[in-house]
């Protein structure tokens, strides 16, 4: 049976009251691919809107936290910590997102950390569609989860 149907077959969110708290930590990433003159242009911080990878953390951050907003069925969570990092893939002209998120609850952070890295690239496409509106945002992937009864998870 599936978790997020009924007895009736209808929708519904999963029942987390018997789950006891545990730390659990989820990694996500993604990656956007830009022509050269975008990904200069946040290189040098000379994007007409603003400091782009700043407001891309802000952003992620800010995605990770309205999660249950977006996503039907995801729980709201008291979200203990959020981690960014960028890394720059200039022989691709591109930029990967990573979003790691860190709770002690009843369920896990994984749908944060991927809305966070979409909600990211989405903002890093924002402001430089001027320049580049060919941009391709790929490969957002959960990189590692822990904790929860499902265990652990490492990306091979």
């Amino acid at each position: 049976m599936l978790t997020h149907i009924d007895e009736k077959n209808r929708p519904k969110m999963v029942d987390v009251t018997p789950k006891s708290e545990t730390l659990r930590v989820a990694t996500a990433s993604g990656i956007i691919k830009m022509n050269k003159d975008a990904f200069s242009a946040i290189k040098t911080n000379t994007a007409k809107k603003g400091p782009v990878l700043q407001t891309a953390v802000v952003a992620a951050i800010m995605g990770t936290k309205k999660t249950s907003e977006l996503i039907p069925m995801c729980h709201p969570l008291l979200i203990s910590s959020v981690d960014t990092d960028i890394v720059e893939l200039s022989e691709i002209s591109a930029f990967k997102l990573f979003v790691t998120v860190k709770i002690k609850g009843q369920t896990g952070v994984e749908m944060e950390a991927l809305t966070g890295v979409s909600v990211g690239l989405l903002t890093i496409y924002d402001m430089v569609k001027a320049i580049d509106k060919s941009m391709i945002i790929t490969d957002i992937v959960l990189e590692s989860k822990e904790g929860g009864k499902s265990g652990n998870y490492l990306r091979a």
